[in-house]
């Protein structure tokens, strides 16, 4: 009986790390598509989103047997708990992305700014390797490696911050900047909800370990509060 939990808890532990390389690819595609303007990559990505969807229901239903059927207890209960919470993360992380294809959609053929559309690429690079960090720190079982992951967060919050300001202020010099620059502003906010997604992963990474949830730093920031800006 114990072997064939351990065969359940294994292959959901697996199933989860591929539904993560999902959503980090997600991710990955939609800000490529974005700053392209390809319009057949976005579609890609919103064609693909499904499989994430189903992944989440799958791991949910999982989860939830495993856990009535075969009443685990300490650690074996927390990585359960752990895939449940987690892949709800990334559930929406997926969302997010399909949000930013539709935005290449939306906005194709409109005034761009190449400026604003580096910071976003510098953005989406930012919150790849986030979601990408807090998947290892996972596999890992790493609660150091999830608090200094989670800390990075404060430089999307930056950057952020910072589109959102150039955008309004390219949109009050010239009219036929609203939609794009409207529309960065949504990306941003996008990326920047996906990176807090993935440092919710980090706290799931510290609850594994210790079974205490926390809260790791999530700090918004103006322009002119992070270090070492360029």
């Amino acid at each position: 009986m114990r072997t064939t939990f351990e065969e359940q808890l294994n292959n959901l532990h697996l199933r989860f790390s591929e539904m993560g390389m999902m959503a980090s690819e997600a991710i990955m595609k939609s800000v490529k598509a974005y700053v392209d303007h390809d319009k057949a990559l976005a579609k890609e990505v919103i064609k693909n989103d499904h499989i994430i969807n189903k992944r989440e229901m799958d791991l949910e239903k999982e989860s939830f047997e495993m856990i009535a059927l075969q009443q685990p207890v300490t650690s074996d209960l927390r990585m359960i708990v752990t895939v449940l919470k987690a892949s709800s993360d990334l559930e929406r992380m997926g969302d997010h992305a399909v949000s930013i294809a539709q935005e290449t959609i939306r906005v194709k053929g409109e005034t761009r700014i190449p400026e604003i559309e580096k910071l976003i690429a510098d953005m989406g690079e930012i919150t790849t390797s986030i979601v990408e960090d807090s998947l290892e720190a996972y596999l890992k079982r790493d609660s150091k490696m999830a608090e200094e992951v989670a800390s990075r967060d404060v430089k999307e919050h930056y950057l952020s911050a910072k589109i959102n300001k150039m955008s309004i202020s390219e949109m009050k010099k010239e009219g036929d900047y609203v939609l794009s620059g409207s529309s960065y502003m949504l990306v941003s906010s996008y990326l920047e909800r996906a990176g807090d997604y993935a440092t919710n992963i980090c706290e799931w990474v510290v609850y594994l370990n210790t079974g205490h949830v926390v809260e790791l730093n999530q700090k918004h920031v103006a322009d002119d509060e992070y270090p070492n800006k360029g």
